[in-house]
């Protein structure tokens, strides 16, 4: 299985948890692709913005994050850095909660929820666990996200998985174009361009 080239960016019109829009650039780089991306929103009254650095490797394992957010609190800063086998530090400190994961899932961006679909390769039918190193929007706290993902029929020359985050006792269908980029995630956004 594999996906078309990558557009040189992307956007999405965020939705019902959120107003707001996201849109990121991705530049090929000789370790993999590096992604560059800016999300505005306003959630529960509170206006926020998110940038983000994320470099991948060949294989689409998160290798660093650089993730910067405001507020009317104030700005905060982020780093991230993989080993690419599951190992991570946090603003250069170990981060062994999040031993295991191979990629980063941002709360602010539908975008990062195309990471794990390439990385791991589905075959229609089959599941797979895919942990992440999760980023808060405006707190940009980091935790350990359990969530998988099972892939159902393709539709439209896209991918289509079943997901699942049980600690937010949420599921949903989300669907990919060629390119493997998030074009509809229910609830949250759908994409602009």
């Amino acid at each position: 299985m594999s996906f078309s080239a990558l557009p040189a960016a992307a956007a999405w019109q965020h939705r019902d948890a959120r107003l707001g829009f996201e849109v990121a650039f991705f530049q090929p780089a000789s370790h993999g692709c590096d992604i560059l991306g800016w999300t505005t929103a306003v959630e529960e009254g509170q206006a926020w913005v998110v940038g983000y650095t994320i470099e991948l490797d060949k294989a689409w394992t998160t290798r660093s994050a650089q993730i910067t957010g405001r507020t009317a609190a104030g700005t905060r800063q982020v780093r991230l850095e993989a080993d690419g086998q599951g190992r991570w530090q946090v603003d250069g400190e170990p981060a062994p909660s999040l031993d295991g994961c191979l990629d980063i899932d941002l709360e602010s961006s539908a975008l990062t929820n195309a990471l794990p679909v390439h990385r791991i390769g589905l075959e229609v039918g089959v599941r797979a666990s895919a942990p992440a190193a999760y980023v808060r929007a405006t707190s940009l706290r980091v935790e350990r996200l359990e969530q998988d993902y099972a892939r159902t029929a393709d539709e439209n020359g896209g991918q289509s998985y079943d997901y699942a985050a049980p600690v937010f006792d949420f599921t949903c269908r989300l669907r990919y174009d060629a390119a493997g980029l998030v074009l509809d995630y229910p609830g949250i956004a759908v994409r602009a361009a």
